[in-house]
């Protein structure tokens, strides 16, 4: 009974693939990728949204044009045994690809690392809303083959309830490798979970995303030195895929490489930091150009765009999307996007996007300004109110603290380059970004590289401990596992710090 059942699927999987090729080429691809990595505040970080806000969220991205949302659901961090939080978690995101396939006829892909799995030691005493990834990790060795094997049943149970989604994307680095492994183990890996995915759905695409490279994470995980993967590795790579060709496949990025083999058709660009970098303190970014020509960057298949806090990254939302449909971007596209949003207010809204990026302290104050004036009265919500999740009042408070921080920010750069004292406009910075930081609870990485180096000038012992934490770990591979869990929690690290030496220095009168 057994051989037949097996029989079953194997004839059923054929038939599938049959079908997916026989199949028109659908619309190229414009997609969002929704990602999760990071632990912080609702509604700012996609882990914690509930199914009314994805609804919004997808109804909106459809309207703006896209097609595709690209999803990671973190199976990496759920114990063996789900806690309730993990169950609870899967069930909502299953629904999710039922109304966006079903309501919107949107595509939906998974994305997964390619061998790691928690420990469950830790990750069993979080809930999934507040586990910290680099905390919770443990990376699984290819050559390992019993627990390659655990690893695939463990992603099978979690992803069974997500099994209607169209594709699986498996990237393969950042994180993805092991020390000493090669690309031969890797392609075992793609074709293992080919393998597990059958199980699931037979007909499920598995997409390899190219990023840094097998290899150079293998080799970073040895060294603690990375560089990215050679241009010979990546060719290396696709060839032992097309021999083993575990269809239905694609591949994201890497266009060239896929040319030289022929390969060219099956490949989607992913213009990684076009919208919004990762890990990045939560703060909406307006690089109209850069967005709007990511957003054109297409590939044979398409486009897709990535964002870390969404509802904060609206303009480069608009400007990707205008770029992959081959349309205009002016000035005045994001007023009528912005009325969208919240009638009555879009002019203002606009402006108040493009202050964020004047680095002009008086613009920036007089915008906030104007922002508080309506902040208190009775905002509606427009048609694509669904993206700020129907709460207008909200988003003009972000908009607002967001504006009062970039001011802050501003003078105590105008400061550092006037060589003048730093320790009042580093206090008013400090008193400007502490509320948001409360309000948004975001507590990875902060990547703002001036002040990254007016603390390093400053070289006080508080913050450089942040910025240069001591690594205790023997290994290579223990110290880069070690530097990621630093960083996990280094944006509230370094807010106590400064908070430490600004009150050290002020009482030693400097």
């Amino acid at each position: 009974m057994k051989v037949l059942i097996r029989l079953a699927a194997c004839l059923a999987a054929l038939l599938s693939t049959k079908l997916h090729a026989a199949q028109p080429a659908k619309e190229p691809i414009i997609g969002m990728y929704v990602h999760t990595h990071w632990p912080y505040n609702y509604p700012y970080a996609a882990r914690t949204w509930g199914l009314e806000d994805w609804r919004g969220y997808l109804t909106g991205l459809k309207e703006l044009g896209y097609n595709t949302v690209l999803f990671w659901p973190l199976v990496e961090t759920m114990p063996r045994h789900l806690t309730p939080s993990d169950e609870a978690h899967l069930q909502k995101i299953s629904q999710v690809i039922d109304f966006a396939r079903n309501e919107l006829n949107l595509r939906f892909y998974l994305v997964l690392c390619p061998n790691l799995v928690a420990d469950d030691a830790v990750a069993g005493q979080a809930e999934f809303e507040h586990r910290h990834f680099f905390h919770s990790d443990l990376r699984i060795d290819p050559r390992n083959k019993a627990a390659v094997d655990e690893m695939l049943a463990r992603r099978a149970e979690a992803l069974r309830p997500l099994a209607k989604a169209d594709g699986v994307v498996i990237i393969d680095s950042d994180p993805g490798g092991y020390p000493g492994s090669t690309n031969r183990e890797f392609v075992d890996l793609l074709v293992a979970h080919r393998q597990m995915l059958d199980t699931l759905r037979p007909g499920i695409e598995l997409v390899y995303w190219m990023h840094a490279g097998w290899p150079a994470y293998s080799r970073f995980y040895a060294t603690a030195n990375f560089k990215r993967g050679t241009e010979s590795e990546f060719r290396e790579v696709l060839g032992l895929l097309k021999e083993k060709n575990p269809e239905p496949w694609s591949l994201a990025n890497n266009l060239p490489a896929a040319t030289s083999l022929g390969l060219q058709e099956r490949v989607v660009n992913f213009r990684y930091g076009q919208i919004e970098q990762e890990p990045q303190f939560p703060f909406t970014n307006f690089w109209e150009e850069k967005a709007f020509k990511g957003g054109a960057d297409r590939a044979p298949r398409g486009i897709v765009g990535n964002a870390q806090s969404h509802i904060l990254q609206l303009p480069n939302t608009l400007a990707f999307a205008r770029g992959a449909r081959g349309q205009t971007l002016d000035e005045g596209d994001f007023a009528v996007f912005a009325e969208k949003l919240v009638p009555g207010h879009g002019t203002l809204i606009a402006q108040a996007w493009r202050a964020l990026a004047s680095k002009d302290p008086a613009d920036q104050d007089a915008m906030a300004s104007k922002l508080a004036a309506i902040e208190t009265t009775h905002l509606k919500g427009g048609d694509l109110q669904g993206l700020i999740f129907r709460d207008p009042s909200r988003f003009v408070t972000d908009l607002r603290m967001q504006l009062t921080v970039a001011a802050a920010y501003a003078r105590l750069l105008q400061a550092d380059r006037q060589k003048a004292p730093l320790l009042k406009p580093l206090a008013d910075f400090l008193a400007a970004v502490r509320p948001w930081q409360e309000r948004t609870g975001y507590q990875n990485q902060w990547k703002w590289p001036d002040l990254k180096r007016i603390l390093a000038d400053l070289n006080q012992p508080e913050t450089n401990a942040v910025l240069e934490p001591e690594l205790l770990a023997q290994t290579p591979f223990g110290r880069v596992k070690e530097g990621y869990a630093h960083k996990e929690k280094q944006t509230t690290r370094l807010i106590e710090a400064m908070t430490a030496v600004i009150k050290r220095l002020s009482e030693e009168g400097k």
